[in-house]
């Protein structure tokens, strides 16, 4: 069990950490064109991620492949940007229409595992509980993220149901923020 709380901790602190922005950036990306009540869509999305986001962990951790680091590195803000742009074509934020971040949360939660990938590689491999470390960091990953996109999920509340801004509006300053973020991260990332 001690082995849990600590891989636990690490997966929480993973999301939590400032170290962790653009993991942050791509879960406002995801979220953006949500409101409250769409709160088990989200949880899906999220979970999709997180299930990405394992499988390549897993993959690498146990040396089936590995990626060079630098072009990890630099894809993972690349699918942050990616996922800002879809945001901007989003006009009726329909269940159809909204469909395709599922998608964009499982494959780029792929590429966003290969990024944690070096670092818990070692604890992981030298550990004897892989399975039980692997889940633990998994589960506080998610977590961690629930706690973010709820946090989100509340401020889209407050600022389109009460303050009655413009949710397309409101959708698109968040996703050009986190674009911008996101494509100067990419830049200074550039594997040249």
């Amino acid at each position: 069990m001690q082995d849990f709380g600590f891989y636990f901790a690490l997966g929480w602190e993973h999301i939590m950490s400032w170290d962790a922005l653009d993991h942050l950036l791509f879960i406002a990306a995801l979220a953006a064109i949500y409101l409250l009540q769409d709160w088990k869509q989200v949880l899906i999305l999220v979970t999709a991620f997180t299930i990405g986001h394992s499988l390549t962990l897993a993959l690498s951790v146990m040396d089936v492949f590995r990626f060079p680091a630098n072009w990890v590195e630099f894809l993972i803000p690349c699918t942050i940007v990616i996922t800002a742009i879809s945001n901007f074509f989003q006009k009726k934020f329909t269940p159809k229409s909204i469909r395709i971040n599922y998608f964009l949360a499982l494959f780029f939660g792929l590429i966003h595992g290969m990024g944690f990938a070096n670092t818990i590689r070692f604890m992981l491999a030298n550990d004897q509980s892989f399975g039980w470390g692997l889940f633990g960091f998994n589960v506080g990953l998610e977590v961690g993220q629930i706690v973010v996109v709820t946090a989100l999920l509340l401020l889209t509340q407050v600022l389109v149901v009460l303050f009655k801004i413009n949710r397309r509006e409101w959708v698109i300053f968040l996703s050009a923020a986190v674009f911008s973020l996101s494509l100067k991260i990419a830049l200074e990332r550039l594997p040249i």
